[in-house]
């Protein structure tokens, strides 16, 4: 999985950057989201279309989506 993979579908979790998630919960809610929305493509779709609802917020959510993928095993190494 890609990083950028990583950070999509936590940007479409639940988890919010107030809840100070760990390495732990960040793999958990991309797992989950991954899980719940058919995989890197959905979560991407969805994502897409939370940038096209929401464009004054979804770029601060994917820099931290994309910050805390960067930090969390096993997407830390990612290509």
């Amino acid at each position: 999985m890609t990083l950028t993979g990583a950070a999509q579908a936590l940007f479409i979790s639940s988890l919010q950057p107030s809840e100070r998630p760990t390495a732990e919960q960040i793999v958990s809610a991309v797992e989950a989201s991954l899980r719940q929305h058919g995989g890197v493509a959905g979560c991407a779709c969805l994502c897409a279309a939370e940038y096209g609802d929401h464009p004054d917020i979804a770029p601060d959510r994917m820099r931290w989506a994309l910050s805390a993928a960067a930090q969390a095993e096993p997407f830390a190494h990612a290509a």
